[in-house]
């Protein structure tokens, strides 16, 4: 037995020798070869056996009489514990550990497009004009005037200054004004959907969905455990009335409505007043994801319908994933008064409390006017970028599709004729370019053919070429016979 511990000790890996001595020795006790009560060599004679240092197997001794594996008894030496023989023997071979029925449907939803950079991921800004330098001196400034409230389990609901600064943000971005106090810091806009699933609703209780819609919402209220209704999205968005014929009564609604996940589509004015007043008559919530609302490229700004819902009924998501970098992993909720003191103690329950100290440089970043000139400098960015992708797409991929409107956001979705678009998704891979189907986003809506082409993390000049690419890729008659 000490012989084939000697055999499994690897003196060149770089381990320590004593944890490798314990480990042998524990499991030679688990599957029987060393029997309760029997004894081990004195420590200097072990160490002989096995050409080790004896401070080496005095260290593994320990380590195992602190684990209750052996008893060291002095001059009686050292011998293996009296453990029960049923404990050591092997357990019948059992399948995996089942996941619950929420837990399988939420792992079921991929939300993977092939590669995490490059043309055309969807979602994905600017990296590459990402203030680095100053976000670290930002940092560093922070981490100098550390104070004990950026090192405890203070405001759950947000650093205070930061909660300020969204206020102002989104007063002079998107029209709301709203006293910081009603400000949710999130784990980003899905730690957002998350917390306010479980928050406002109860397992089994209906949401409605767009269909197409955001697969992380899918996954946000899969999770909750709340009954999902795929409601269909036409031209002026969400369709109230189909939702209405399914689930009249819904718990929550959630909705893109200044561009709609994944088409493009901007709610109209009289859409938007028609969810209202439904979700007033089912006493329902409604989430307003507005993830990439700062970045408008024609016509002015919507109204929000956090502004048209006085009565606090909507709740205003947003995120920096969009506007600044996706691992801040930085959002908000703008909630109504009445939400404001059981969201901001619940919410200590449920780990989607970003760590203040990247709220507390955000907050620097955004009161020092870092974060309004960073965003002028993308919207100009992304506007030449927008334009190389309009202008690639009539010029490469007309014969396969065109282009659906969009006023808003960092990706484009293209509409496929007669062409699968899963497989043109594939294929699109194949040629390097990442550009997801849009049918992988609908529940039930079946006239979903497309892809999504995010332009933002892809500077202008490569935009032309990689369009060529996807263009070469979509050539293939195999793709065309399967419309």
């Amino acid at each position: 037995m000490l012989d084939a511990i000697a055999r499994g000790l690897d003196r060149d890996g770089g381990r320590p020798l004593a944890a490798q001595l314990y480990e042998g020795l524990r499991a030679a006790i688990l599957e029987g070869r060393l029997r309760p009560g029997q004894r081990l060599p004195a420590s200097r004679a072990l160490a002989a056996d096995l050409g080790l240092g004896r401070n080496t197997v005095t260290a593994a001794l320990e380590r195992l009489a602190a684990d209750g594996f052996v008893v060291a008894r002095g001059a009686a030496g050292t011998r293996v514990a009296a453990l029960d023989a049923a404990l050591l023997r092997p357990a019948p071979v059992a399948p995996a550990g089942r996941l619950s029925d929420r837990g399988a449907a939420l792992a079921g939803i991929e939300r993977g497009a092939g590669r995490a950079d490059g043309a055309f991921v969807p979602g994905l800004p600017a990296l590459d004009v990402f203030p680095g330098a100053l976000w670290s001196r930002l940092m560093a400034r922070r981490l100098r005037q550390s104070s004990r409230a950026l090192l405890g389990f203070e405001h759950a609901a947000g650093w205070p200054p930061l909660r300020e600064a969204i206020a102002r943000h989104v007063a002079a971005s998107r029209g709301i004004a709203i006293e910081p106090e009603r400000v949710l810091v999130t784990t980003g806009s899905q730690g957002a959907l998350d917390f306010l699933a479980r928050l406002l609703a109860d397992a089994g209780e209906q949401v409605w969905i767009e269909d197409p819609g955001y697969l992380g919402a899918r996954g946000a209220f899969t999770a909750a455990g709340l009954d999902l209704v795929p409601v269909p999205v036409d031209g002026e968005g969400i369709v109230v009335a189909a939702g209405l014929a399914r689930a009249p009564s819904p718990r929550l609604v959630y909705v893109t409505p200044s561009h709609q996940y994944p088409t493009g589509v901007a709610m109209s004015l009289p859409r938007r007043l028609e969810l209202l007043r439904a979700a007033e008559a089912a006493d329902a919530w409604v989430i307003e994801d507005d993830y990439d609302g700062e970045f408008r490229f024609e016509g002015p700004p919507l109204a929000p319908l956090h502004g048209l819902a006085p009565r606090g009924r909507v709740i205003h998501v947003g995120t920096f994933g969009k506007s600044f970098a996706p691992a801040l992993r930085i959002g908000y909720a703008l909630l109504p008064p009445m939400l404001v003191e059981p969201a901001a103690i619940a919410i200590r329950h449920t780990g989607q409390v970003p760590p203040l100290l990247l709220q507390a440089t955000l907050a620097d970043f955004m009161m020092e006017g870092h974060f309004a000139a960073h965003l002028g400098r993308l919207s100009s960015l992304y506007r030449e970028r927008r334009a190389a992708l309009i202008a690639a797409c009539e010029r490469d991929l007309s014969d396969y599709g065109s282009l659906l409107p969009a006023e808003v956001g960092i990706q484009l979705a293209f509409r496929l004729a007669g062409m699968d678009d899963a497989a043109a998704a594939r294929a699109a891979l194949r040629a390097g370019i990442v550009a997801p189907a849009l049918s992988r986003t609908a529940l039930e809506t079946r006239d979903v053919s497309g892809l999504q082409l995010g332009f933002a993390a892809v500077e202008a000049a490569a935009i032309g070429p990689a369009v060529a690419r996807l263009a070469r890729a979509l050539a293939d008659p195999a793709l065309r016979s399967r419309g």
